[in-house]
């Protein structure tokens, strides 16, 4: 059997359309996800431009070297971790601290027990825990004692 030139040359002709198709494809896509990437990680348009003529022009090289410095976390991510970070400074910031010493205090603590610093009071009706500054208990309604109580009509 033998090979006509012919064939072999529209074989070869059709394999390299197809081959030089397939790269283009693939240049087109690596520039658009690097848009669609950098676009994610950087707000600075100078940037996502470098990025993207960078990944045009030199193809497989250029998406590894946009690999390589592109910023590590997208804006999302970075969004998240200072919500999670102020979340957390909000709950150390709401532990309550002493009046006395400034340390952390437990909400049901009567007396720091640092600094000796009364920070409750009991209340003589139902036991429950009154702010130092409290006339009266919230849960019962007993006035705390030494306080004139309203004469009864």
């Amino acid at each position: 059997m033998t090979l006509d030139p012919t064939l072999l040359n529209s074989l070869l002709l059709i394999a390299t359309a197809f081959g030089g198709a397939f790269l283009a494809a693939l240049w087109l896509a690596l520039v658009i996800w690097t848009w669609r990437d950098i676009r994610s990680r950087a707000r600075d348009p100078l940037a996502q431009v470098l990025a993207v003529l960078v990944v045009a022009a030199l193809n497989l090289p250029g998406i590894l070297v946009y690999l390589i410095l592109r910023p590590p976390h997208t804006l999302e991510e970075d969004y998240q971790r200072t919500l999670e970070e102020e979340a957390l400074l909000a709950s150390i910031e709401d532990q309550a601290l002493c009046p006395g010493c400034e340390r952390r205090i437990r909400e049901d603590w009567q007396v720091c027990p640092n600094c000796h610093t009364r920070l409750k009071k009991i209340c003589t009706h139902c036991g429950k825990l009154m702010e130092l500054p409290w006339n009266i208990c919230p849960y019962c309604g007993t006035p705390a004692p030494g306080v004139k109580r309203e004469l009864e009509m």
